[in-house]
């Protein structure tokens, strides 16, 4: 499904919700605007290691409905041609005890304008040369499922675009022939056909403690599975703070990946390599409006 496709199911299910339901039921909106260090999807940085801008507006009706509005800062080196940023759109239905099990479903699209990058998604075996050349976007579309108890949290994600994050045979292989001294790896890749990376999973588990009324313990643990290229399978793993104090969050965190192949995560900035996924600690501070 393409990203579009997402966002139009995502208003559609907004629409779909019923008048009275709409006038005898309220919303809570919440904004947050928040200043990173470091910007990290899945333990991989997003603004290669620099630091970064987020704003989120999240409308929660007491039906249960809920929407989101992500807009975030990215590197230009790191989805390439990009207008430096992002954004992302979610909607869905949550239910449940909050401080029992608790459940939600949506849709989400993850959208980049302006990124892309040209890529070879064949090698000519005469000519020992890569060809097919083609465009590829990084835009992703996802579904949701939510499951919790308490302060555990759970999420896992099914990528329905033909693409998460632009891996596909371009992009995956592509990338390792490119950065790695050795092509023997690139060029299996390439052997097992040209593939997209619908049907990813993308998992993760939370689990916050209050240490204080006004201090959380944060604990992170994900893993992606990437459908047709498990040289882009990796796990991430985060421990880290969050203090309230004068009207804001203060956040500091250690965040850490395992990743498999390490030319898929790096950036090319000018005459050097930048690798994106190494272990970092990450502060931030937030206000909600």
């Amino acid at each position: 499904m393409h990203p579009k496709s997402s966002i139009a199911l995502l208003i559609a299910a907004a629409a779909a919700m019923p008048a009275c339901a709409a006038d005898t039921a309220s919303f809570a909106i919440d904004t947050e605007v928040k200043l990173l260090s470091d910007l990290r999807t899945r333990g991989v940085s997003d603004s290669m290691n620099r630091p970064a801008v987020k704003l989120s507006v999240q409308a929660a009706h007491e039906s249960g409905l809920i929407g989101l509005i992500e807009i975030n800062t990215v590197s230009k080196k790191v989805f390439l041609d990009s207008d430096g940023y992002d954004l992302l759109l979610g909607g869905g239905y949550r239910f449940g005890d909050p401080d029992g099990w608790h459940f939600g479903v949506g849709l989400a699209a993850e959208i980049f304008p302006g990124a892309k990058f040209e890529a070879p998604h064949a090698i000519d075996l005469e000519a020992g040369a890569p060809a097919d050349f083609r465009r590829t976007k990084y835009d992703s579309a996802f579904a949701v499922l939510e499951v919790g108890y308490g302060a555990l949290e759970g999420r896992i994600l099914h990528v329905l675009s033909k693409t998460y994050r632009g891996a596909n045979t371009g992009g995956v292989c592509g990338t390792m022939l490119a950065l790695s001294t050795d092509p023997t790896a690139a060029l299996a890749c390439y052997a097992r056909g040209d593939h997209g990376s619908r049907g990813t999973w993308l998992l993760d588990l939370g689990y916050r403690h209050s240490l204080s009324p006004t201090t959380t313990l944060n604990l992170h643990a994900g893993y992606q599975k990437v459908k047709n290229f498990a040289e882009a399978n990796f796990s991430d793993y985060s421990i880290g703070l969050t203090h309230k104090h004068w009207g804001f969050e203060w956040n500091a965190e250690w965040v850490t990946t395992r990743t498999k192949v390490r030319e898929l995560f790096i950036a090319v900035d000018g005459d050097q390599l930048r690798a994106t996924d190494g272990n970092r600690f990450i502060v931030s501070v937030s206000r909600k409006f």
